[in-house]
């Protein structure tokens, strides 16, 4: 009888040890493919978000050369048109991210500055020269500049940054949905997320 009992209770301490290993084998698996989501989901966001606009501008450009003292005035001016595309974009490849498999944790620590690129067309009427007082290289990287600079006060004062905004929040929104829903932490710029509202919330602020 004492055997057939010290027989059952060997029996039913190899089961529970083979149970619990191959419920931690599970656990590490599974931690392993929610891990592996995660960075799938991230090397999937990581494209450039990009929002395009169009903006116009016209230039009176005109530029006085004194000779002689003041006596004589050489004048040259140019009535520049330019038509502008205009890109706004993240590199999310840039956004530092880390991830805590121990913790089932993933932290979103910064984003990148957006990229602005111009391309500018010009077209230039009615250009208008002395003979000394010629246009030349520096007058076209002068007015190239100055639009330039133009361009860029138009941009700050659009739509297209903020528009920019909400498509990098809407791309990590996904990644929040993922994390949520492997039973996961997201934590960005070191506070935790618990909803899409809230993650929205914490990127305008990080990004303003």
């Amino acid at each position: 009888m004492k055997k057939v009992l010290l027989g059952a209770i060997v029996f039913l301490a190899s089961l529970l040890i083979y149970k619990s290993c191959t419920e931690e084998r599970e656990e590490k698996a599974m931690l392993k493919e929610s891990s592996m989501l995660i960075q799938q989901e991230l090397k999937n966001v990581s494209k450039l978000i990009v929002t395009e606009g169009h903006f116009a501008e016209v230039y009176n450009y005109k530029d006085s050369k004194a000779l002689f003292g003041s006596l004589i005035l050489a004048d040259k001016k140019a009535l520049v048109v330019v038509n502008a595309d205009v890109t706004v974009a993240y590199d999310l490849s840039k956004v530092d991210v880390e991830i805590d498999e121990g913790l089932k944790i993933v932290r979103i620590n910064s984003i990148p500055e957006p990229e602005i690129k111009i391309n500018p067309d010009f077209e230039y009427y009615d250009v208008t020269a002395d003979y000394l007082n010629p246009f030349n290289a520096k007058d076209y990287n002068k007015i190239k500049n100055t639009v330039k600079s133009s361009l860029l006060k138009k941009i700050e004062a659009s739509s297209l940054k903020s528009n920019a905004e909400n498509r990098l929040v809407s791309e990590l929104s996904k990644l929040y949905v993922l994390t949520n829903s492997l039973g996961w932490t997201l934590e960005f710029n070191q506070k935790q997320v618990g909803s899409v509202n809230e993650l929205e919330t914490m990127g305008k602020t990080m990004l303003n």
